[in-house]
């Protein structure tokens, strides 16, 4: 019988985590009473809130969570400390390389506006990567419920930021809602200023909208993308292409993607070759964080160590880490596995 190595000394880059979503509890608690926020139970008593976003009304009731706990965070100090700890959490799940995605749209107004928001963010990344040797970048999302000029904005800053540490541009909310395409211009200009273009697909909506991200928006990431292997002719393409999908397998369940972990189609992507980067995706919602995603490959879905190694290396593969940091990774990738 194989023996089980610790997951959380695996080397491994993250790359779906999103700014407020990576939260402590302890700390969101913290923040509320500093402010006099009143937090729902959902969000205070203990236990990760029950959600199901499936329909309409479910994916309201994520995003009002996410509102009032974003609402939390109105300082420079309040940024660094979420940043930090964020930072300190990775580590210790063996993280290496962290690209944590933001919409400071949603920070400008209590930062002081949208360039000052975003140059807050960076320095806290900058001071966190430093204090805790982790390696961390930022991507830049837009919504997809705003109007798509929006995003041509952000697009414009990301891209102005690009030497700051910002090295992607992103897509988020709803995927039923607004057309992909309707944001191509906004991909274009994040994809001509050397970003990467790694918008949210195949997470609420079906097989389509991954295409959808790969043909508009000619994304080199899809943040979920797991609901391509509902289509076979869809996963060879992303595998021909080396698409990297950054499947989070606790979120999916708690949104009532699939009902239960091992309803997750890992294994039809693995082999089908579709390169995955597992992450968390929102810690605070969901209730587990990086390590974990792994525990749940190994628990539910019978990766073994080797499989699980070749994770990871996935994930490095598919970051916008230097080439140095990826050596490192992949070596200590390489090492865990013959310990």
């Amino acid at each position: 019988m194989e023996r089980s190595r610790d997951l959380r000394l695996l080397p491994k880059a993250h790359l779906h985590l999103h700014f407020t979503g990576s939260m402590r509890p302890s700390t969101l608690l913290e923040l509320a009473d500093k402010y006099g926020v009143h937090l729902p139970e959902a969000l205070s008593g203990g236990e990760p809130p029950k959600l199901r976003a499936t329909d309409e009304r479910g994916w309201f009731r994520f995003q009002r969570l996410y509102d009032i706990a974003r609402s939390c965070l109105r300082s420079e100090e309040d940024i660094r400390r979420l940043v930090r700890e964020a930072a300190e959490e990775d580590v210790r799940d063996g993280s290496g390389w962290l690209e944590i995605q933001v919409d400071p749209t949603s920070y400008a107004p209590r930062l002081g506006g949208l360039i000052p928001a975003l140059e807050i963010i960076l320095d806290a990344v900058e001071d966190a990567s430093r204090e805790t040797g982790l390696g961390i970048r930022v991507l830049v999302a837009a919504n997809r419920m705003k109007h798509p000029l929006d995003a041509r904005t952000l697009a414009r800053l990301a891209v102005r930021y690009a030497d700051r540490g910002v090295v992607g541009f992103g897509l988020s909310n709803d995927e039923r809602r607004g057309l992909a395409r309707d944001f191509d211009r906004a991909f274009e200009i994040a994809r001509e200023g050397g970003l990467l273009a790694a918008p949210h697909g195949g997470e609420l909506s079906g097989p389509s909208s991954v295409r959808d991200c790969l043909d508009d928006l000619h994304a080199a990431r899809v943040g979920h993308g797991v609901r391509a292997a509902e289509d076979p002719r869809l996963l060879r393409k992303l595998a021909e292409r080396g698409v990297t999908c950054e499947v989070c397998p606790s979120s999916n369940v708690a949104l009532g993607v699939y009902d239960k972990p091992s309803d997750v189609p890992l294994r039809t992507l693995f082999d089908a070759g579709v390169p995955m980067a597992l992450g968390a995706d929102d810690p605070l919602l969901f209730g587990s964080r990086l390590a974990a995603q792994y525990e749940l490959a190994r628990e539910h879905h019978g990766f073994t160590d080797a499989e699980l190694a070749e994770l990871a290396r996935q994930s490095v593969r598919g970051s916008r880490a230097p080439d140095a940091v990826r050596q490192e990774l992949l070596s200590g990738v390489d090492a865990w596995l013959s310990a």
